[in-house]
Parts: C-alpha cells; structure tokens; sequence
C-alpha cells in the first residue's frame, strides 16, 4: 500500500490566507523555517493505479496537481481517483468535492450522517448522481475500496460548525465524526484521524495496531487560539484534543507502537510547525512525525 499526504494543514492551511501569527509570518516570510501546507487529505493506492481520497480538502485541485500519481493518463478524461472517503462533513473535509464536478465518476463513501450533510446542500447538486455515486459507510463494518478494506468506526467529536446549536455537544462518538482503518491484503493498516476530541484506553489500543497513524495535531495547547488573541475557542470547545499538556495525545501510546505516528491536521498556530521550536523537538523526541505536504509511505 502507498499512502500520499496531500495536505497536512487544518483549515485554512499555512500560512492561513489572513493571519501573521508568529507561525503564519514565519511561513510567509521564511518557508524554509515552516512549511507551507494545504488542507488536510491523504491518497492511497494498493496497485498504484486507483487511487482512493481521505477527506477532500478545498485544495484538492492544487494538491492533484502537485501529485503525479494522481494526474490523468491517456487521451481525453481520466482520473486514477476511484473514490473520496470522508471523515465527517466539516466544510474542510467536503469542499474539495466541487473540485471533481467535471463528469467523472467515482464514489463518495460517507456515514449517512455526511451524506445528509451533504445532501441538505444544493450546490453539491453539481455531482451528478448518476456518476459520482454516494455509498453509505456503516461504523465498524468494512467495505472494499479500490482494493483496500476501508473500516470507519466512531470517535469523540462534534457535529460540523455550520450544524452548530446553541448547545454544543463535544465529545460524543458519533457518526458525526468517524476515524477510518485503511487495510491491504498483506494486512498492513493505516490508520487517519484527522479530528478527535479525547482518546479513551480502547481507542488507545485500536489506533496503536495500525503501521502508520495520523493523528490530529491540530494545536500544540488547549488555550492556544485563545491565547494568541485569534479566537475565543479551546481546542476541546472545537472537538479537538491538543497535543501537549496534562491528558494531551503526546504520551498516550507506548514508545514504538505504532511504529510510524504522524502527527496532521496542524493548525496555523502550533508551534511545532516550526522545524526549530522546542515543540517540534518535544513530538521527535517522544517519536511522532510532523505531516507534511508530500510525506510518503510505502507499506
């Protein structure tokens, strides 16, 4: 199985469009400190052939073009893209769809939750549904896809900011927000989740049985936006457990399991974007990776 990072950034990437936060104006200034990133969305193939799409960021055109594993072949249309798998239906994880509207088919694997989110908006009336197929992923009950056993099940999360009430539930596990287990049939196993507001001890275990595990790594605290002055929101009130600090995912898996834990979803703001900061040093140490544009596997 090869696993393509094709953005590694939570919403808004780095730097974000309207933002000179310390990490932001570093990325502007001086790339070669931070990295600049697109949205978060990985690509995996078991044959290098087709092609399925986690989470279809709103940079999905930018980040096919940069990938040419994912380019056309041939005369006339093509897309080695067979299908786009989603973790929820937040806008950073659906807007790339409107990319893919030009008559392809392909599939669109989602909870019923995420299909209705969807489906509640006319403008992705543009998939035709005669092509683009919308397929339901039921919580534990792996499908084939493209070759790969793809496995949804649920994590503690939120519904989408734009299904927000005035009561917010964080931390149910829900449809809502799902992680996904991504098989071969040499039995490798991948493991994405790009958002999840606390990891119980079951959770723990699942996540560490995978060869490779991305994590959301959204915030480095849980007060950082806050702190920063950019928003009034933790990183729990967004459904998002931080990386650091007293409960944070840093030191929840026992050294080398698994053995390649990748850190994604990285907001502008956190401080292990910096390759020099004392924060980048803290996840090496403990054994995590920072996801990058272009990072690969081969499993």
């Amino acid at each position: 199985m090869r696993v393509l990072v094709l953005g590694s950034g939570a919403g808004g990437g780095v730097p974000q469009w309207n933002c000179r936060c310390p990490v932001c104006s570093i990325a502007w200034d001086r790339p070669g400190e931070v990295r600049r990133r697109t949205q978060t969305s990985l690509a995996l193939s078991a044959d290098d052939r087709r092609w399925i799409v986690l989470d279809a960021a709103p940079d999905l055109r930018q980040q096919i073009i940069d990938t040419p594993a994912l380019h056309p072949a041939g005369a006339g249309r093509h897309s080695p893209i067979e299908a786009v798998v989603l973790t929820s239906g937040e806008v950073d994880h659906v807007a790339g769809l409107l990319c893919l509207r030009e008559g392809h088919p392909f599939s669109i694997f989602a909870t019923a939750s995420a299909l209705d989110d969807i489906a509640s908006s006319p403008i992705f009336g543009v998939l035709n549904p005669d092509i683009v197929a919308r397929r339901v992923l039921a919580l534990d009950r792996a499908v084939s896809v493209a070759g790969l056993a793809v496995t949804p099940f649920a994590v503690p999360g939120k519904v989408p900011l734009y299904r927000e009430g005035n009561e917010v539930v964080v931390g149910a596990a829900t449809e809502d927000v799902v992680g996904l287990e991504i098989a071969d049939d040499s039995g490798h196993r991948v493991a994405y989740v790009p958002g999840v507001a606390h990891l119980s001890e079951d959770l723990v275990a699942r996540l560490g049985a995978a060869d490779v595990l991305f994590l959301d790594g959204t915030t480095f605290t849980d007060d950082e936006l806050v702190a920063s002055g950019l928003s009034t929101k933790t990183a729990g009130r967004m459904g998002h457990l931080p990386i650091g600090g007293e409960g944070g995912s840093l030191h929840r898996f026992a050294s080398g399991t698994p053995t390649n834990r990748v850190y994604i979803h990285l907001n502008n703001t956190n401080p292990v974007l910096i390759e020099t900061s004392p924060e980048r040093a803290l996840v090496a140490q403990a054994g995590w990776e920072v996801a990058h544009d272009g990072m690969e596997f081969v499993l």
